[in-house]
């Protein structure tokens, strides 16, 4: 329970980070989340509020990333990709979203077009805030999103994909997107290959983006983020998977997926940061992948 609940704990930071990003002007803004602040609590909006200062916000970042180097833009960066992604499979035509570990991530309610349907996946801890938070908007929960509350550790996966999901409309007959952001470093292997088995059974045409952390920093630190591995694999031994970049190719083939691209700091740099025109730093120790079903 410790250790969910540690997983659980982490759905705030990202999305306080991406509610203070709002206050940039729309072209240095890298990630546009009108929804984010109204999903954190009462004492976070204060904290986003102060940061409609240009030299809070810069503060904000750097105390962020004097604990944890390239967390702030790391964190931006990777919800800019999934963003985009997930609305390029949504043009493409996929109608289903299927968010494995949502925490209070907004996505579902900002990018799901009319008639299409989202599916959040999540801890009871988090499904239970999110919940409140969902009723509290402007006309209570969106339809089309629907919270299911799943611990990847414990759930029979292989069932979920086939009764929890069908019982709430999902159709397993149809491409959808899955995104799995910021999750496969909290659970074991055993985890991740069961929840990869369950994606395997998706429909061709799926596609999955889900984020990593390099199996070398779990194992030896290094990267600069001497505090983040003191914290999340040292003292609360929370972050337990992790990945080398030619590793994954052969263990998404082992499901049934395809490895279509893989991204990190120097792409983020190149597509976001640069034409934006900012200059922030940019954690070396996560990846996002992008994969498709055969």
């Amino acid at each position: 329970m410790a250790r969910r609940s540690a997983a659980a704990r982490t759905a705030l930071g990202p999305m306080v980070i991406a509610a203070v990003e709002q206050y940039e002007p729309p072209g240095r803004r890298l990630v546009e989340d009108g929804l984010a602040a109204g999903f954190l609590p009462p004492a976070a909006r204060v904290t986003v509020r102060l940061c409609r200062w240009k030299a809070v916000r810069a503060w904000m970042a750097d105390a962020s990333d004097k604990r944890a180097p390239g967390v702030w833009g790391g964190v931006l960066c990777r919800k800019r990709y999934a963003d985009d992604k997930v609305a390029e499979a949504f043009g493409a035509g996929i109608e289903q979203l299927v968010v494995l570990g949502a925490g209070l991530d907004t996505r579902a309610c900002r990018l799901t077009p009319p008639g299409g349907r989202a599916y959040e996946l999540d801890l009871p801890a988090n499904v239970a805030g999110k919940r409140r938070r969902l009723r509290a908007m402007p006309g209570g929960a969106p339809e089309r999103v629907r919270l299911i509350e799943v611990d990847f550790e414990t759930a029979d996966l292989a069932d979920v994909l086939a009764t929890v999901l069908a019982g709430h409309g999902f159709q397993a007959d149809r491409p959808a997107v899955f995104v799995w952001e910021a999750v496969t470093q909290y659970l074991t292997q055993e985890a991740v290959h069961a929840t990869l088995a369950f994606l395997s059974q998706a429909a061709p045409g799926s596609r999955l983006l889900f984020t990593y952390v390099l199996a070398d920093f779990l194992e030896n630190g290094g990267y600069g983020a001497a505090a983040l591995h003191e914290e999340f694999v040292g003292k609360r031994r929370v972050w337990r998977f992790g990945l080398a970049p030619d590793e994954v190719g052969p263990l998404l083939g082992r499901f049934g997926w395809v490895e279509r691209e893989q991204v990190g700091a120097a792409e983020y740099r190149a597509r976001y940061l640069e034409p934006a025109g900012r200059e922030l730093p940019i954690m070396e120790i996560e990846r996002f992948v992008d994969a498709g079903k055969r």
